[in-house]
């Protein structure tokens, strides 16, 4: 009787976690929407941000008051990530040249996951939704590895 019990809570449980599992194409396109998200600065490829992210994405950070010393929650979205993405890199000097984009999967259930993003000065932790069959950033919420740059 033992046995028989674990055997269909085994079941239930393999189960589950079958209809949850994600693809290996899943994982992929994850990774390449955080890929486009960093190389389109990289690039200067504005078109490679547009890829990665849905239009109403939100991308915020800590910032501080030079006057007051207070910090505050400071917010960019995607026109502005665009931009950004066209003009920051022109030069090819902003960053070295083999920069650092170490992109962790943390979690993916169905069609959200979130993701960090290791990058040379900074980190971005981003939640990705998969619409329409594609995966695509909505948040961000980033820091320099020094806190205080802020």
């Amino acid at each position: 009787m033992k046995s028989s019990c674990l055997l269909a809570i085994s079941t239930i449980v393999l189960f589950t976690i079958n209809c949850q599992a994600q693809s290996k194409q899943d994982s992929l396109d994850i990774k390449q929407a955080a890929l486009d998200y960093i190389e389109s600065q990289h690039n200067a490829k504005p078109e490679q941000f547009e890829r990665s992210a849905h239009p109403r994405m939100v991308k915020r950070t800590f910032w501080t008051d030079k006057k007051t010393n207070k910090e505050y929650l400071r917010e960019t979205f995607t026109d502005a990530m665009v931009l950004l993405a066209e003009t920051y890199n022109q030069k090819g000097d902003k960053f070295p040249e083999n920069p650092k984009k170490e992109i962790v999967i943390l979690d993916i259930f169905q069609k959200t996951a979130s993701v960090k993003l290791i990058a040379d000065d900074w980190i971005d932790y981003m939640h990705i939704v998969k619409l329409n069959g594609k995966w695509q950033i909505v948040n961000v919420l980033w820091q320099f590895n020094d806190s205080n740059d802020h």
